[in-house]
């Protein structure tokens, strides 16, 4: 994400589609195309394939959000990740010379992008996990670390920001709040498992 773009939960995303907001849309174009891009790169497409068939997954997205008949039972990438796979099936179906059924394809076709898939998913429930350490560890350490971690501030930056006395307090202070959360972190996670 870049700096100064929101960051929506997907709920977010699908009332700011509603609301007609287009940077949502735009960051949300953004935000999932890399996983799409290399689905299809590593399945005999091309950059601008992948560019068509993601435009594709999220105008069927769109339409679905606007005219209500989104029934999200995932996260938005597995459902855009979902659709885009089958529009590329179908793709590469009708690109062979030979046509054949889309599922004769799939056994040639498995690139570990399901696995990569998954990571992805533990790696975002991860992320949750860690969001919540965040709100859980309080002020000041949630402002310092996201400062330091987050928004890319210096020590000198954080020093004077907080009022600390100088760079050494300030860095001592960041470590026993990131051992603070850690711990939220790992007591968290422990029991999600």
């Amino acid at each position: 994400m870049g700096k100064g773009q929101p960051s929506y939960t997907d709920e977010e995303f699908v009332a700011a589609i509603r609301r007609d907001d287009d940077r949502a849309l735009a960051q949300l174009y953004r935000l999932h195309f890399p996983m799409i891009s290399h689905y299809i790169l590593q399945n005999s497409g091309t950059e601008d394939e992948a560019k068509d068939v993601y435009q594709e997954g999220v105008m069927v997205f769109y339409e679905k959000v606007r005219d209500g008949s989104l029934e999200l039972s995932c996260q938005i990438k597995t459902y855009l990740y979902a659709v885009c796979r089958r529009l590329w099936l179908k793709r590469l179906t009708e690109k062979t010379r030979f046509g054949g059924h889309l599922d004769d394809h799939e056994p040639y076709l498995e690139t570990g992008a399901e696995a990569d898939l998954e990571l992805a998913e533990e790696r975002d429930r991860q992320l949750g996990t860690m969001a919540q350490a965040l709100d859980r560890i309080g002020e000041p350490c949630r402002s310092l670390l996201e400062g330091f971690y987050l928004l890319d501030k210096s020590m000198q930056q954080l020093t004077a920001e907080f009022g600390y006395t100088n760079a050494d307090n300030a860095k001592n202070q960041k470590y026993k709040c990131l051992v603070r959360l850690k711990k939220l972190f790992f007591n968290q996670y422990q029991e999600q498992i």
